[in-house]
């Protein structure tokens, strides 16, 4: 199995290079072809220098395009050069690589499912993120639950896994406003079978983010109508006898 880590980074220019050598320093995982590839996102620091010298390929976009953006680009890479599977880990420390092995578990198995969601809110071990971040991600599970019909837990989780379903889809459409939640919209109409797997995330080790405060109250305005639009625009484009049962 063949599998493409991808970091999409702005600014990750402190924890970037703890993050790839903690992926190289994971036991060999029997049948897995590990690759990484670092999507530098129009970063005005040294955050290209840093993952060259910690050994990884990069692409570096032309100018910052969002974490959507950056995302996409790297399914395309897994998609384009026939990856089995796509990760995608944050380049701020948040997600372990120690993870990882939890994580694709279940793309390991007879019937690997199409999306395999992270969650840190079913164990309920190492970081929690804030009140408001806790809040936010309840009400998102709400509207997914009452839109899409999709039960999920941790639906701003950024620690994914791909499977060749999910980047023939993401290759062609991808969210770039609020791409974990609209993803997830978009995978539950297309009839993408998508799972969680009980992780544990940790505080970023460097940078800042770009929602935080009252900025996370306005956040959750804009996603929650993005997130309605884009499951009704994309079961659109869907023939539905392509749609499985459970997702109609």
């Amino acid at each position: 199995m063949r599998l493409l880590i991808i970091i999409p980074a702005f600014n990750e220019q402190q924890a970037l290079s703890g993050v790839i050598a903690e992926i190289r320093a994971l036991p060999p995982e029997d049948g897995v072809e590990i690759a990484i590839v670092v999507i530098d996102d129009g970063s005005n620091d040294r955050t290209t220098e840093v993952a060259h010298a910690a050994g990884a390929r990069v692409v570096r976009l032309c100018r910052n395009l969002g974490i959507g953006g950056a995302v996409q680009s790297g399914l395309r890479i897994a998609h384009r050069e026939a990856f089995d599977f796509a990760v995608q880990l944050d380049g701020d420390g948040q997600h372990p690589p120690s993870e990882l092995r939890r994580l694709i578990g279940p793309a390991l198995s007879a019937s690997p499912p199409d999306l395999i969601v992270g969650t840190r809110y079913r164990d309920k071990d190492g970081f929690q993120s804030t009140t408001l971040r806790r809040l936010g991600s309840w009400w998102l599970r709400m509207i997914l639950r009452i839109v899409a019909r999709l039960r999920i837990s941790d639906p701003t989780s950024g620690f994914r896994v791909y499977g060749r379903r999910a980047l023939r889809l993401f290759d062609e459409t991808y969210p770039y406003d609020f791409p974990e939640p609209e993803s997830l919209a978009i995978a539950r109409a297309a009839g993408l079978q998508i799972t969680e797997v009980s992780v544990t995330m940790r505080e970023r080790q460097g940078g800042t983010s770009s929602i935080a405060g009252f900025r996370s109250i306005y956040y959750m305005l804009k996603v929650t109508i993005a997130v309605a639009l884009t499951y009704i625009r994309a079961r659109g484009r869907v023939p539905s006898d392509e749609v499985p049962d459970a997702a109609k």
